[in-house]
């Protein structure tokens, strides 16, 4: 059965207190606590950093059997490189996080691309063409020049998903490309009837088999891990 996963880019803000962890919640229990009420989280920190072994068994020992984590690509492979002549380096930061696939907690790999980048399909093939295939990736795309037919297809052959992001700046158009579906949901606030179309859309996706990542905007206010709690309620 296709399975929706939501929750928020990143977890460990104190001032989520005490909307959503309890007032005397210490910082080395938020991931537990958030696994209690949410099922999977984006991890923005291997943005910069590799994590260590001792961290990925932190991280998996705080959470649920069922609980999966969303690994955002380091900057050195989207941001500096954009993609091209970081085969190695790529390989060994996919696999530094091993440990969350062999405990199948590993749901997908996020490459964000920089506003500025603008399409190359030819270079965005060729760096999917040295991806293994046995993981699930999705990109995000923030330049308006890449949403056409011709990277759909792209990404449909290679099954990839599109990262479905919207936020006051950019709405990416709905087309789900792989065999699962992702959306980043970044505006501060939305309101109950943009809740309940957000639900409908995602109830979509999982009626025709995909199974569903959402990530809500995180930082100071607890407002995103609240929207993706009333996902899950409404979608399980």
């Amino acid at each position: 059965m296709p399975q929706i996963f939501a929750g928020t880019s990143g977890y460990a803000y104190a001032s989520w207190k005490p909307e959503f962890y309890p007032p005397k919640c210490p910082a080395r229990n938020f991931l537990q606590f958030y696994a209690t009420r949410l099922n999977s989280v984006e991890i923005n920190y291997t943005f910069r950093h590799l994590p260590s072994k001792a961290t990925l068994e932190s991280w998996i020992q705080s959470t649920p059997p069922k609980f999966q984590f969303v690994i955002k690509a380091h900057q050195r492979i989207t941001h500096f490189a954009r993609l091209k002549g970081v085969e190695q380096f790529t390989y060994d930061f996919l696999k530094s996080v091993a440990p969350l696939q062999e405990a199948a907690r590993l749901g997908a790999f996020l490459f964000q691309l920089p506003p500025q980048f603008r399409c190359d399909l030819v270079r965005l093939s060729e760096f999917l063409d040295s991806l293994p295939d046995d993981l699930r990736y999705a990109f995000e795309f923030r330049h308006e020049s890449w949403f056409c037919d011709s990277l759909y297809e792209l990404l449909r052959k290679q099954s990839v998903a599109l990262c479905i992001g919207e936020s006051e700046a950019l709405q990416v158009p709905d087309v789900i490309t792989g065999d699962f579906a992702y959306y980043r949901l970044r505006k501060g606030d939305y309101s109950k009837k943009e809740r309940q179309q957000i639900v409908l859309r995602l109830k979509k996706a999982l009626q025709n088999g995909h199974d569903v990542f959402a990530f809500f905007k995180h930082e100071q206010s607890p407002a995103g891990a609240l929207y993706a709690e009333g996902l899950l309620r409404e979608l399980n």
